[in-house]
């Protein structure tokens, strides 16, 4: 709002520095149309702005003034010099008014009944009085015209494109360290001045949305409807005559999706729907475009319908619409003349319209998507670039071809060697896993139809749908490119986001990453069951899928992982007859079914049932499946418990029962047991160990809210307060009667079955 208002501040001081001019000729000569429009276009559009942005008082004498100027217009008033000093009279106070609002002091509303009274036909001559300037806030803005701003973003443009052409022939040859030291220095300024003459065109989407909630309500009111409106992404920038041109079909797009899509409220009431439909209009940037959403929870398009219609229309032939694919049938409300409206209404059914608005923003280098769902609305996607934008972006090469491809939708580059990076083909299908994370590879060069070959190098983009794995020749290097709009038939094949022309002066096309995944028909999301009647069916047991140590893929039901984590190889010793793991002052068996090679750094599944721990060294995590039904049994014995089938490939299941029932396993959650020691050291040294090795945790002071088991004192020691069972040592061999209940401490059988004893009483 503020940005709106420090608009109509300007503006206004702008037109009123012209207007007392235009008054004082229009009075020496009144038949002059010509003036008396420009005079009055300017109080209405004041009152017009104050409207929307809450100013009362100056509505409130712009209103009157226009009244008059209406009246003056059609013949019904005469401007004579009564007339005209009211009009000045209101002109200036509109002008205080101004200036106040922008310096923020008060200004009292003293005398304006009498500026407005003094309009009146039958009102007493009043003396023009004469005019003192009012004082002005200091202005550090200044209105220009927009080729103005398109010249120095042209010459911007070619100064970046003259910098780097520059640096790319100091780096083919020996340079001065001070020559390199100031091509920074002009680098540095470049781009400082880059990003000050690109925001000088950038305007907030606010100016495109701020009509919208009039429009909403009064399109709604005239159809019947209740619609509610939800704007988002106000803040995004776009190109100030992007906005501009964006406005009509934005228009239509809203008042479309209120007449045909949103259902009014008796029908949406028996459809279970609320009976306020829902528009939701959102703006957001995604690399070099911005993307304008217009989202209703209304019918949708009946394609069926559609089809229908343009066989009426011979648009087409029946077999012709018969063969088409359900979005190019979608696609129809594209075409001319076109609408699923059998009358014709003041908003809808001319068949004028959406062709217009395909043409427009294909005009302007954007494009436009449908999503449809039918009976729960449809979701319209506008991708418009940000015109003569700067941007950075990496150069990749295909055979013979260079592309480029916005730096901000790249997340990594990665080779296709090592053990690392891994592409698999399911059927027709490829994908590609990145250090156990799985994703979609689409190569460029078959998409493009540029060669057959594997792709060498992977740069892994980002999408809001999703990301995915592009797969090109070569990454050639880092540009900073001006990027404009490519031709409406360049642009509708969905892959590119514009063109620019880098220091080489070879022409190059920008690619767009989410048009490059919707062409290659990447999907990111699993489709719902087209029917609910369809039987239910079972989840299968998730399951963590691995690459193990002897090069084979295996899976291990995901409830038996407590977490995955890599350890160093140093820390796994062949200890007291088994595998064993060290993790800080714990040692816990340790499963593997090969060596680790030269490896110093192993990956673990840390594995537990709830009461005891052990670990499973492997290769590399991969991904998170289900598990099928349908499992083939394994032959004699083992941790195996099967085989499964995984997108096409044999999986061997890991048998967690096995491995615990084969692996001398320490219990995760230990009993304590309390010493109380007397001193001499020998419950420490001699007792301690031999309790541990029986899968007790041993401990002299209980830690804040700890529990003993069980207790453990000399006969001749102080006992010291406990909750815990107590079992009593003696040093001698024999008890001295048939009360004495003491275990002698160097019995170890008797002792350890007092103690389990003594924990479960």
């Amino acid at each position: 709002m503020d940005d709106l208002l420090q608009e109509f501040i300007a503006e206004t001081r702008e037109t009123l520095e012209a207007i007392s001019g235009e008054i004082v000729a229009w009075e020496a000569a009144p038949a002059d149309s010509g003036r008396l429009d420009a005079i009055f276009r300017f109080v209405h559009t004041v009152k017009g702005s104050c409207g929307f942005l809450d100013l009362p008082r100056l509505a409130r004498l712009s209103h009157a003034a226009e009244d008059v100027l209406a009246a003056v217009r059609d013949g019904k008033r005469t401007p004579d010099t009564a007339l005209v000093n009211a009009v000045l009279g209101i002109v200036d106070r509109i002008g205080e008014i101004v200036e106040a609002i922008d310096s923020g002091s008060p200004l009292d509303d003293s005398g304006e009944d009498l500026l407005i009274a003094a309009l009146a036909p039958d009102a007493q001559p009043r003396a023009q009085a004469p005019t003192t300037p009012h004082s002005r806030a200091a202005s550090r803005s200044v209105r220009l015209n927009v080729d103005l701003l398109d010249h120095m973003m042209s010459g911007m443009s070619e100064m970046v494109l003259a910098r780097n052409e520059l640096a790319r022939r100091l780096r083919d040859c020996d340079v001065d360290p001070k020559v390199e030291a100031a091509l920074e220095r002009l680098s540095l300024t470049v781009a400082d001045m880059r990003d000050t003459v690109t925001r000088t065109r950038m305007q907030k989407v606010d100016a495109l949305f701020s009509a919208l909630p009039r429009m909403v309500r009064d399109t709604s009111a005239e159809l019947g409807k209740s619609v509610d409106l939800a704007i988002e992404g106000a803040d995004v920038e776009l190109d100030r005559e992007m906005i501009e041109l964006m406005r009509d079909p934005l228009v239509h797009i809203i008042r479309n999706s209120i007449d045909h899509g949103i259902e009014g409220p008796a029908e949406r009431r028996a459809l279970g729907k609320p009976k306020n439909g829902r528009l939701v209009v959102s703006a957001r940037q995604s690399g070099n475009q911005i993307l304008i959403e217009v989202t209703d929870d209304g019918k949708g398009i009946d394609v069926a319908r559609i089809v229908t219609k343009a066989a009426e229309k011979g648009l087409l032939s029946l077999p012709e619409l018969a063969a088409m694919s359900e979005a190019a049938k979608l696609d129809l409300i594209f075409a001319p003349g076109l609408s699923s409206r059998d009358a014709v209404t003041a908003i809808s059914g001319r068949g004028v319209g959406m062709d217009v608005v395909r043409a427009n923003i294909e005009q302007i280098g954007g494009r436009i998507v449908l999503t449809n769902d039918p009976g729960r609305g449809l979701r319209i996607v506008i991708h418009v670039p940000l015109t003569l934008s700067i941007l950075s972006t990496i150069i990749v090469g295909v055979g013979t071809q260079r592309f480029a491809l916005p730096r901000q939708a790249i997340e990594e580059i990665v080779m296709v060697r090592g053990d690392a990076v891994r592409i698999d083909t399911i059927g027709d299908a490829a994908a590609v896993t990145v250090r156990g994370r799985r994703m979609p590879l689409v190569s460029l060069g078959q998409l493009f139809k540029l060669n057959d070959d594997a792709p060498p190098t992977l740069v892994i983009v980002s999408t809001r749908e999703g990301d995915y794995a592009l797969g090109v020749d070569t990454v050639l290097d880092t540009e900073e490119l001006v990027v404009k709009p490519a031709s409406p038939a360049v642009m509708a094949t969905g892959v590119y986001a514009g063109k620019t022309l880098p220091d080489n002066g070879l022409p190059m096309l920008l690619l767009d990453a989410s048009g490059i995944a919707a062409v290659a028909g990447l999907r990111f999301t699993p489709v719902a069951a087209a029917s609910t009647e369809a039987e239910a069916v079972v989840p299968g047991v998730p399951a963590l899928l691995f690459d193990d140590l002897d090069g084979c893929r295996r899976a291990i039901a995901l409830a038996v992982i407590d977490r995955v984590e890599p350890v160093p190889v140093d820390a796994i010793r062949w200890s007291g007859g088994a595998m064993r793991l060290s993790i800080g002052d714990a040692i816990i068996p340790l499963h593997a079914v090969a060596a680790f090679g030269t490896r110093t750094e192993v990956a673990v599944l840390r594995l537990t049932d709830g009461e005891s721990e052990m670990a499973y060294a492997i290769a590399e995590a991969i991904e998170i499946v289900a598990l099928p039904a349908e499992k083939a049994p394994a032959r004699g014995t083992g941790p195996i418990a099967g085989v499964v089938s995984i997108s096409g490939e044999q999986i061997e299941l890991v048998d967690p029962h096995a491995l615990f029932a084969g692996q001398p396993v320490m219990l995760a959650s230990l009993p304590v047991c309390l010493l109380q020691v007397d001193g001499s050291g020998w419950m420490e040294t001699f007792l301690k160990p031999a309790l541990e090795a029986s899968g007790y945790r041993c401990v002299t002071t209980l830690a804040a809210g700890e529990t003993a088991a069980v207790a453990l004192a000399m006969e001749d020691t102080p006992l010291g307060e406990t909750l815990a069972p107590v079992v009593t040592l003696r040093r001698t061999r024999t008890a001295e009667g048939e009360d004495d209940a003491s275990i002698y401490r160097y019995d170890r059988p008797a002792l350890i079955a007092a103690l389990a004893a003594r924990r479960a009483l």
